[in-house]
Formats: C-alpha cells, sequence, structure tokens
C-alpha cells in the first residue's frame, strides 16, 4: 500500500470504525492515534481529533487526543535531543534555514512556540524536530507543548463535537479566545519564573 492509498483511507468513518473495534483495549486506540502522528506526520491529526470526541464523548475524546499528542511531541523532542548528532540529523541541523529557525527558537523561548502550537495545521512535526536540535530548555519545550497543545486540541474538539452550534452562535467562540490568551499570559509568566531561575544557577556555578 503506496502512501496516496494510505491517506485515501483515512476518513473519519474509517477511523471511528477502527477506534470501535479496538474499544476493548479502553483509551489506548484514542491516544496511539495521535501519538503516532507526531511520527508520522502525513497521518490526519484533524480527524483523529474528532473520531476521539465522537468515540468517547467531549471530555475523554479531547483528554486521549491532547496525551497522544503531547507524549509523541514530547518523545520526538527527546530523541532528537538525544541523537541529534547522528550522520542523519546532522544534515538536517546543518541546513541553513534549519539554524535559523533553531535560533528563533533559543532567542524567543516558550511565547511564539505556545502560539505556533496553538494552531492545528501548524507542521508540529518540523517544529519538535528543530526544538530538539536547539538549545531550549526541555522544560520551557515541555510548557509550550503542554499548553499549546490544550488550546488547538480543544478548539478542534469543541468545533468538531458541536460544529452546528458555533456556525449558528460564532459568540461561543470567545471562550476559545479567552482561553488561549489566559494560557499565553500564564506561560510566559512561568518562562521568567525559570529564567530567573536559571540565572540565579549561573551565577552560583560561576560563584563557586
Amino acid at each position: 500500500m503506496d502512501i496516496a492509498t494510505l491517506k485515501e483511507w483515512f476518513t473519519l468513518d474509517n477511523i471511528m470504525q477502527l477506534i470501535e473495534s479496538y474499544r476493548a483495549f479502553g483509551p489506548l486506540p484514542g491516544i496511539l492515534l495521535p501519538l503516532l502522528e507526531s511520527f508520522v506526520p502525513f497521518l490526519p491529526l484533524f480527524l483523529f481529533i474528532l473520531a476521539n470526541v465522537n468515540a468517547f464523548g467531549f471530555w475523554l475524546g479531547f483528554l486521549f487526543s491532547w496525551i497522544g499528542t503531547c507524549a509523541g511531541a514530547l518523545l520526538v523532542f527527546l530523541l532528537v535531543r538525544k541523537y541529534g548528532q547522528k550522520r542523519l540529523l546532522r544534515f538536517i541541523r546543518n541546513h541553513k534555514k534549519v539554524q535559523k529557525l533553531m535560533v528563533w527558537i533559543e532567542r524567543h523561548g516558550f511565547g511564539p512556540l505556545f502560539i505556533l502550537l496553538c494552531f492545528p495545521f501548524t507542521p508540529s512535526a518540523i517544529v519538535n524536530i528543530v526544538a530538539g536540535l536547539s538549545r531550549i530548555r526541555v522544560k520551557q519545550y515541555f510548557l509550550a507543548v503542554v499548553a499549546g497543545k490544550l488550546v488547538m486540541i480543544s478548539t478542534i474538539s469543541f468545533i468538531g463535537y458541536d460544529l452546528k452550534s458555533m456556525i449558528t452562535h460564532p459568540i461561543r467562540t470567545i471562550p476559545v479566545a479567552i482561553a488561549i490568551f489566559i494560557l499565553w499570559y500564564v506561560g510566559k509568566r512561568v518562562e521568567a519564573r525559570m529564567n530567573v531561575t536559571a540565572e540565579k544557577d549561573r551565577e552560583r556555578e560561576h560563584g563557586n
């Protein structure tokens, strides 16, 4: 089966049937499908989230999608961080555009990463790889992933679960916008505190 045929197979009905077929495994199918998308970027994360909220209900579908997506993103990040000097990844690291993105991530930290990860069509696989190659701290990236994916997945879940209501009552999008702002603000505050702690640690090391 080639990639084109595989892509055609991934429809909402087929994915829901797949989840139902493995319902005996509880939440595992709902978690593993979004996790797998982090390693195989052409898989339709949007459809996985829609299938989860339709198969498990809004809250459980959202939760399973969020856990799987965050776990996949962090696994890719940590694997790239550990094996980033290997020949294949060294070639990626030396690419000029990748180097520019690495510097951008290192310089700006949480804020722009959070915004990037809020959008469902951001190529998160590339972001995960470049972040793993960069010198951004693990805690900083973890915070951006957890908060950004929370917004992205809750938005898709909300839209997918009650699309008709969103169209007829657009005012219901206001809570999503408020949630994005609150998470961004809290993330920036946490990042600032983390930066102060890291600076104190560096000064302590130099003092010794």
